[in-house]
């Protein structure tokens, strides 16, 4: 492991091992998942992926939440500690983020950072989604049902999701396209 992700691995077990466990097995999943992923992607953009990955849900930590809105905190909070700027603004955009935050209120903050288009963002978005609250590998479909069963309270979550849904139907798309593709050129 390279020394941003290294940083991303100790900032992320400060902020979320002891306070929130569960965030913090998804989030070693969520990691894991991306080293593999990476071993595809040219130097720099792997390092940049796995960052992301073990920066993601930062945002959720006590000790980071300011606006509640758990991307644009994190993303924040990853800018503060001195990590690149991709990096940050995955975190910001991460599993459309940009939907939540129209609802929210909060598109002009998260407007902060730029959303990128590319395969990086693809395969964070699909590391996020294909990996279950407790660290474990989950279909699209079935991480979908578990978001919305465990913010059935949240309306606005719900809306996210619902809205959200095409984007991130499209990054999972995207993502295993790529994968095929890799797959096939590689061997």
């Amino acid at each position: 492991m390279d020394d941003v992700a290294r940083a991303a691995q100790t900032a992320a077990r400060a902020a979320l091992a002891v306070t929130l466990p569960r965030r913090w097995a998804h989030t070693r999943g969520v990691a894991g998942h991306a080293r593999v992923l990476a071993a595809g992607l040219p130097p720099g953009d792997d390092e940049t992926l796995v960052a992301a990955a073990w920066l993601h849900d930062i945002g959720y930590a006590p000790s980071v939440v300011r606006t509640g809105f758990h991307p644009l905190d994190g993303a924040r909070h990853a800018r503060s500690l001195g990590f690149p700027d991709q990096v940050a603004a995955l975190v910001a955009f991460h599993s459309a983020a940009a939907v939540k935050a129209g609802l929210l209120g909060l598109a002009d903050q998260l407007a902060d950072f730029a959303d990128e288009c590319s395969i990086v963002h693809d395969l964070l978005w699909y590391a996020d989604m294909s990996t279950d609250p407790t660290g474990r590998p989950v279909s699209f479909e079935a991480r979908m049902a578990e978001v919305r069963l465990r913010r059935a309270n949240d309306p606005v979550a719900l809306a996210a999701l619902d809205l959200g849904l095409p984007a991130r139907r499209d990054a999972w798309r995207r993502a295993e396209e790529w994968l095929r593709s890799a797959v096939t050129c590689g061997g």
